[in-house]
């Protein structure tokens, strides 16, 4: 897969863009094509001159496909991620013996529209997505250009990059925002002094990718190997890969578990030889639980690993940087092109960070549960999860769906606000597909009750469509069909009839279909400047109509 632009220390830089992007792995490069999408000039400047050729995160959700589903991707590259499918949980934890304790259900059927849990390769993601980035009108990546400081005013931010080979021809590029999105040793984190929570984990782990060369069988996409004398993980990391990883014993040094014979040896028990399989990646990783205390200095923002750091226990770390760029890039589109107060950015970092947190919360505490190394605790641990398994609801556990943290850009709803909304699929006048691919919508206003449009000011219905917004009723009288049931299901389940989901597909509020006008209103609150509020429709600053 090759790109289309050259990106090149030798392509000139532009000195003023919209936004300054550091760091062109996955979050960097969505982050820029959703920019970019919305016509804003980026550059994405990455320290490296080519992209790292190895995996990497091999563990994506349905959450994370509907925001590569909002930039394009999946209409040409679904093929990259393979689906965990099947009766069981699809994450196990097993003893030493073998013995299994308890599930994830990364089985269960999903809100977004997509598998739950998929596996996939990374250099192939980030090769799609920077093709897609570089074709975008406005975004420009420059790779070889390494970042070396930044100052703010009022105005916005002067970025100073330099070529990584010639790190003394030192460019200014001025951009009125910055999106920190290089990584865990964040340059762009230290440079505005943003301070970093630490959950205490710490784990030297081995990480193994390899081919199988011969058919294998495996009970579970993920398995966890709770075995004191050796903690392990076997998972599927997309198609025609699997991935093995490994905890350090105590009487190991790091340099012998990075060794290629270490690898070799370790996978041996499970048949993986180098007769069975060609060895890809090994590297030693030391897994941790961290997190930016403030995710924003100014115009300055963090994204991805950037802004946290979580044990790969449950496949989360790209995930939460997706989410990281979806939410960050909406506020910054709409505040661009005047549809929203920058006020809303204010609330990016700390729903975010809550929402994140949990999920570390959790991967912290499955590690826990795995990396135990203690005989007699790993037995008392192992009988405690065996007399959870008697009971049917517990033996089989549901994967962490946290709301956004607070405070957030939601209208309170009996605490559906700020959960994941729906996607389900759907037949309007002959069309079938999902919902964001057939009627898309940057806002979407979605009743199971009547047309949600009917209930709306001519006003309101008017500056709705402005930001983006499309309405459906699917309840089956009108022209939009909820083929599955996914609608239906959903607000059966959460007790409503009628929603606003925000361009991150989170719910900005849900209630009942008479609620829908209040629903428009309180969003029109939380967006428009304190000045416009109040104001005729005629008397306030027109846009072009499109999506933020």
């Amino acid at each position: 897969m090759t790109t289309t632009q050259e990106t090149s220390p030798a392509m000139p830089l532009r000195p003023v863009v919209d936004c300054v992007v550091i760091g062109g792995g996955p979050v960097g490069l969505l982050s820029a094509l959703l920019l970019g999408r919305a016509g804003l000039q980026v550059s994405v400047m990455e320290r490296w001159p080519e992209r790292y050729p190895l995996p990497r995160a091999c563990t994506i959700d349905h959450e994370a496909l509907r925001i590569l589903q909002a930039a394009g991707l999946m209409a040409d590259y679904a093929h990259l991620f393979e689906p965990s499918l099947g009766e069981r949980g699809g994450y196990e934890f097993r003893n030493g013996e073998g013995e299994l304790l308890q599930a994830i259900d990364w089985n269960r059927a999903a809100e977004s529209g997509w598998a739950n849990t998929n596996g996939f390769y990374q250099p192939d993601l980030e090769a799609a997505l920077e093709d897609l980035a570089v074709a975008t009108p406005g975004v420009h990546v420059h790779r070889g250009w390494t970042f070396h400081g930044l100052t703010q005013d009022h105005e916005g931010v002067s970025v100073q990059v330099a070529p990584t080979e010639s790190p003394d021809e030192t460019v200014e590029v001025r951009s009125r925002w910055v999106i920190g999105a290089d990584g865990a040793n964040s340059a762009v984190r230290s440079q505005v002094g943003l301070e970093v929570g630490d959950s205490g984990f710490e784990a030297d782990w081995l990480v193994v990718d390899y081919q199988p060369l011969v058919e294998e069988q495996w009970s579970a996409f993920v398995t966890q190997y709770c075995d004191p004398a050796q903690p392990a993980t076997a998972v599927n990391s997309g198609p025609g890969r699997r991935r093995f990883e490994f905890m350090r014993p105590v009487d190991m040094t790091v340099e012998e578990l990075g060794q290629d014979s270490t690898a070799w040896r370790l996978m041996a028990p499970w048949g993986v030889t180098s007769e069975t399989a060609r060895l890809e990646r090994h590297a030693v990783y030391t897994f941790r639980g961290r997190w930016a205390h403030t995710w924003r200095e100014h115009n300055v923002f963090l994204a991805g690993d950037a802004a946290h750091l979580m044990p790969p226990f449950l496949g989360q770390g790209l995930c939460s940087g997706l989410r990281d760029a979806r939410a960050l890039t909406w506020r910054l589109a709409m505040v661009h092109r005047q549809l929203a107060s920058p006020a809303v950015l204010d609330t990016y970092g700390p729903e975010r960070a809550g929402h994140v947190r949990e999920i570390i919360d959790e991967a912290v505490a499955a590690g826990r549960v795995i990396c135990e190394v203690d005989v007699d605790r790993a037995a008392a641990r192992d009988a405690a999860l065996r007399e959870r398994s008697r009971d049917p609801e517990a033996a089989t556990r549901k994967p962490p769906h946290p709301r956004l943290g607070e405070p957030s850009l939601t209208l309170a709803s009996m605490g559906t606000d700020g959960q994941l909304a729906p996607q389900g699929r759907i037949e309007v006048d002959g069309w079938t597909g999902l919902f964001d691919d057939v009627l898309g919508g940057t806002w979407q206003l979605i009743s199971r009750a009547g047309d949600p449009a009917g209930l709306l000011s001519e006003e309101d219905a008017a500056w709705f469509r402005r930001m983006g917004g499309v309405t459906a009723d699917v309840s089956g009288r009108g022209s939009v069909r909820d083929l599955d049931g996914a609608y239906e299901q959903w607000f059966t389940e959460h007790g409503c009839e009628a929603l606003v989901a925000r361009p991150d597909f989170y719910v900005f509020a849900a209630g009942a279909h008479t609620d829908i006008p209040s629903f428009v209103a309180g969003l029109r609150r939380a967006l428009e400047p304190a000045s416009a509020q109040g104001r005729p429709e005629s008397e306030r600053r027109r846009v072009p109509d499109g999506h933020a």
